[in-house]
């Protein structure tokens, strides 16, 4: 009787490798249709952000504000770096300049004392010491604290930043030795004037000054002078709580 000869199949790991095949392509079809609905949701979600903010009427419908779904991305620009600052900044802006100007006119705020700007860091409102602090003080003048109550009254709740700045002239006298002393003292004297109004909390509050080195307009003239004495009261940008 003859043996039977059993021949080994060589070919079996073809099976597995199929098997592996098929496994791999349900991934990656997987991971395909997760994308895709990834960005679907965003868009979803984009669009209820931006009816929900319009009913509650914290954004106007032509607010400058960043797209849910390409807040991802790393690109940026200079024309950019207001994107998350809503028009209300830029309608504070208009009324406040309005208010100024209707003080001047009537002879109790001297012209130039209250300036305004938007920055990348917010609207920066600047009173500047002609109108708000004597010459080497870091009292605010009495007769400026009607125009300060109304600028504070007028902001809304966000985080601010109040900075001291001086023009390049030195002091040095009992009180302050440096700008860097002047420049500190009247920030903190606006920033307690804030506080002691009760409508902010202290933590969302930070005071610094910086002297004469952080200056708008040239030292070598007294105009230029005159505009980098002053104390900025910045509404920060995309930090409302």
């Amino acid at each position: 009787m003859k043996k039977r000869v059993h021949h080994s199949n060589h070919e079996r790991w073809l099976i597995s490798y199929a098997d592996f095949i098929t496994l791999l392509f349900a991934f990656f079809v997987v991971l395909f249709a997760t994308s895709q609905a990834d960005k679907k949701k965003q868009a979803q979600v984009a669009e209820a952000v931006k009816a929900a903010f319009s009913e509650m009427g914290i954004f106007e419908p032509h607010s400058r504000t960043l797209s849910v779904a390409h807040s991802g991305g790393a690109e940026s620009s200079e024309s950019n770096k207001l994107i998350s600052l809503p028009e209300t900044a830029e309608q504070l802006k208009k009324s406040i300049d309005k208010m100024v100007t209707e003080q001047v006119s009537q002879g109790r705020l001297l012209s130039g004392s209250v300036t305004t700007r938007i920055t990348p860091d917010g609207l920066v409102i600047s009173l500047h010491d002609a109108g708000f602090f004597a010459s080497g003080s870091a009292e605010v003048n009495p007769n400026s604290l009607h125009i300060l109550e109304t600028i504070v009254d007028a902001l809304p709740d966000r985080a601010v930043r109040v900075e001291g700045h001086t023009d390049n002239v030195p002091i040095h006298t009992a009180q302050f030795a440096t700008n860097w002393e002047l420049s500190t003292a009247r920030a903190s004297a606006i920033a307690r004037f804030i506080i002691d109004k009760g409508r902010f909390d202290p933590a969302k509050l930070s005071a610094a000054g910086y002297a004469e080195f952080h200056p708008v307009a040239t030292n070598d003239t007294e105009e230029g002078r005159t505009q980098n004495r002053r104390v900025d009261i910045i509404l920060l940008t995309g930090q409302k709580q």
